[in-house]
């Protein structure tokens, strides 16, 4: 049975301020290193290993997103945030992550330092995913109207990054969602031409008076499955990223695509989301994996690479709740010290 015992991951234990200050200083006197040190990464021959994926999601705070459970502020707080991204990816067995511009660069910047110091590498053999449409700020006038504000298909070839991210939201009665399912299409062409890997979230959504809140019902996702795998000129590199839901078996048979499940919005207990994983992945052989983000990196109080740890071995190992529960409570709060023994003056 799952249990925090007491337990609460703190950030400046594994992730000090002055990490943040070192990134601010190279900003300001060599920002080039970014670019660099991205073409040292050493990268997969494929984007997996075995055809499964774990790959974290970390877009958030560029579409106007800071809340996490019940704290409003916390994904604002970037040293929280970032933090946490590299607690996750020094977990073996969870595969990459997924994020914006300033995300992604921040991150080389954090291996670079690590590295430089005698230190493994948090990126090499990871999966890079690049999100290039962050233009529908949450709670706007135009939220439906999701400009590509990020990542571009020829600096995601250039910075040597494996995949891109696209996401629209199907509204029937909003024009502005057909507008982005439109620059989708567009983009998917473009990436195409680079031979560069399209993860595409498709959500069917309805409006409420409070926002837009997503449909999580066979019959809708599978609607939008069928639309979403049509777009572009090839669907060769497209892999969708859809909620998951009760008669997921439906949803599967919808496309011989690969489908990775995305997790919603953090619930404080990690335990229901991985439930749902290890149901997921019995769904059907297409279904290859998870790409989830704040039920990870807030995971309530407990240790970000512990959940994630967990979540990989569903994912790549295929073991059930109560071993991935086991595994959880067995690991947090381990290696904590992995940023301090290479970050100098940390």
């Amino acid at each position: 049975m799952y249990s925090i015992e007491g337990y609460e991951f703190k950030i400046e234990d594994f992730f000090p301020i002055s990490v943040m200050e070192k990134i601010t200083d190279i900003r300001v006197e060599c920002p080039e290193i970014i670019p660099w040190h991205a073409k040292r990464r050493r990268r997969r021959k494929k984007i997996t290993k075995d055809g499964k994926l774990a790959i974290l999601a970390a877009d958030h705070p560029a579409r106007g997103i800071t809340s996490s459970g019940i704290d409003p502020m916390i994904m604002g707080n970037r040293q929280e945030f970032l933090g946490r991204i590299v607690r996750v990816l020094t977990d073996d067995r969870f595969d990459g992550v997924m994020g914006t511009t300033d995300v992604l660069e921040e991150l080389f910047l954090v291996d670079y330092l690590i590295t430089e110091n005698g230190g493994k590498s948090i990126l090499d053999d990871k999966v890079l995913i690049g999100c290039m449409n962050r233009g529908g700020l949450s709670g706007c006038r135009f939220e439906m109207n999701d400009r590509f504000t990020s990542w571009t298909a020829e600096t995601l070839y250039e910075m040597g990054i494996d995949g891109a991210k696209l996401m629209f939201r199907l509204d029937p009665n909003s024009e502005d969602s057909g507008k982005t399912i439109k620059y989708c299409a567009d983009a998917i062409n473009e990436l195409s031409d680079y031979g560069i890997t399209v993860f595409l979230e498709a959500l069917a959504v309805e409006g409420k008076e409070k926002g837009y809140k997503t449909k999580k019902n066979a019959e809708d996702i599978v609607k939008v499955v069928g639309i979403a795998t049509a777009l572009g000129k090839t669907s060769r590199y497209t892999w969708l990223k859809i909620p998951y839901s009760e008669n997921y078996e439906i949803v599967a048979k919808a496309t011989t695509c690969p489908i990775l499940m995305l997790g919603g919005a953090s619930k404080g207990d990690p335990t229901p989301v991985m439930e749902e994983f290890v149901k997921g992945m019995k769904a059907g052989k297409n279904v290859r994996g998870v790409l989830v983000g704040r039920n990870v990196i807030f995971p309530g109080k407990d240790d970000p690479r512990a959940v994630a740890g967990a979540i990989g071995r569903i994912v790549h190992d295929g073991i059930s709740i109560d071993d991935a529960i086991d595994y959880l409570m067995k690991v947090r709060g381990k290696d904590m010290d992995f940023v301090r023994r290479y970050v100098n003056g940390t």
